[in-house]
């Protein structure tokens, strides 16, 4: 009976990483799809944009910033939809970007793989490690915690876009299935 039990219990293991993964993996492609829409939108609205720069240079008429402005916008908005997704996909692969190549990398990397950037200290944690320290040792000598500091956003030298159009570009090698393997030798 011990062999069936460790038996049951292995496939029901088993079964739980296989539902896991395929879950993660709709979830992910649902959002690829999503993130290709936008994408697409962004492409309509380019042209847009060129029809109008077109129609006023025939025209020779003045082209303003103003005239675009509402394209602009919405192009901004679906980028930062675009780069939600994206840290969406990167997160269920529990993986980052690299600041310096922006190439898919592990979470616990210190230095990229790829171009050797040395890697920053997840700083939201460290802070709230600090924080959590800081209430105790205050909470201890019978004093009110202190509230939250927010941790600045790094700047960013290029927009969402560029960054997602660099991952497509440049597609990480190490995640090709066996199966995608051999797909492209066919």
């Amino acid at each position: 009976m011990d062999f069936f039990d460790k038996l049951g219990k292995k496939a029901s293991e088993a079964y739980k990483v296989t539902a896991d993964k395929t879950g993660k993996l709709a979830k992910e492609t649902k959002l690829k799809f999503k993130m290709g829409e936008l994408k697409s939108k962004i492409e309509d609205i380019y042209e847009e944009i060129g029809k109008k720069v077109y129609e006023k240079h025939v025209k020779k008429e003045e082209i303003s910033a103003n005239d675009l402005q509402e394209e602009c916008k919405q192009i901004d908005e679906m980028s930062n939809e675009i780069e939600k997704i994206r840290q969406e996909c990167l997160e269920l692969k529990d993986k980052k970007q690299c600041p310096e190549c922006f190439k898919e990398i592990d979470k616990n990397v210190k230095f990229c793989p790829e171009c050797g950037a040395k890697q920053e200290e997840d700083e939201a944690k460290e802070v709230e490690v600090l924080e959590n320290i800081e209430v105790k040792e205050e909470t201890s000598v019978s004093e009110e915690p202190k509230s939250e500091e927010t941790v600045g956003e790094p700047t960013e030298t290029h927009t969402n876009l560029e960054k997602t159009t660099e991952v497509e570009i440049n597609p990480d090698p190490q995640n090709i299935t066996e199966d995608e393997m051999k797909n492209i030798g066919q």
